[in-house]
């Protein structure tokens, strides 16, 4: 009986926990994600450190051949000018040297080895963040939309606000169409009247114009263009007579 009891309390905390990482999915993986985003800038600044001692290392290496280059220049002077003694002083430290100079090299070819799996592990991790990244957006608006159609207690207020705006929307477009069909009405009892009807028949011909038209102005043009070229002729001419 116990057995069965523990086994019931089991299964339900269990399923607590399932129903409970369920309706917190997107919240989970936001915290998850931030987490790894953290992670990976560490492992990015510690690889740049070590990138950092790697070439430091680098510059010693640099500065120890010079010098072991320099003594060895200097040895072969002193073997030249009969200085024994200072050819073994320089010997010995020329030999301390080399032995830095192989140490050195030796763990930068190992160092070498581990920045290559470290840019390797840090660049893995970088895009697998990126799509990380990408899939986290995709399901909070998956969400956000499941949220919106579900219209739960949570979403009682957005969709109250829809409806809201698609009733404003159609009281908005049903009195402006009342107010465009008055226009219209109010328009055609306005061209109803006498002085319509005048209007029209002028047009058409009938009766006297009562305002100039296009022809009337271009005639006129006409008869001034003409009067002036008239009067251009007529001055030639009393020139002419009066030479």
């Amino acid at each position: 009986m116990l057995k069965t009891v523990w086994t019931l309390m089991r299964g339900a905390t269990a399923a607590a926990e399932e129903d409970l990482a369920d309706r917190n999915a997107l919240l989970i993986l936001n915290q998850q994600v931030r987490d790894a985003a953290s992670a990976t800038d560490r492992a990015k600044r510690a690889l740049a450190l070590a990138l950092a001692q790697d070439e430091a290392e680098g510059k010693r290496l640099e500065a120890i051949m010079a010098r072991i280059d320099d003594l060895e220049t200097r040895a072969l002077a002193a073997l030249g000018g009969g200085r024994e003694d200072l050819v073994g002083e320089a010997a010995e430290a020329i030999a301390t040297l080399e032995a830095d100079r192989d140490a050195i090299r030796e763990a930068r070819a190992h160092f070498s080895r581990e920045i290559g799996q470290m840019k390797a592990t840090v660049g893995g991790a970088g895009r697998r963040l990126a799509e990380l990244e990408r899939g986290r957006r995709i399901a909070q608006t998956a969400e956000a939309v499941r949220r919106l159609r579900a219209g739960g207690p949570a979403d009682a207020s957005e969709t109250a606000a829809l409806v809201d705006a698609e009733l404003t929307l159609r009281r908005l477009r049903a009195r402006q169409a009342e107010e465009a069909a008055a226009a219209a009405a109010l328009q055609t009892l306005d061209g109803a009247g006498p002085a319509d009807v005048s209007d029209r028949m002028e047009a058409a011909g009938f009766g006297p114009r009562t305002r100039p038209t296009a022809a009337d102005v271009l005639a006129r043009l006409r008869d001034r263009a003409a009067g002036i070229k008239r009067s251009g002729l007529e001055s030639t001419t009393d020139k002419e007579q009066t030479s």
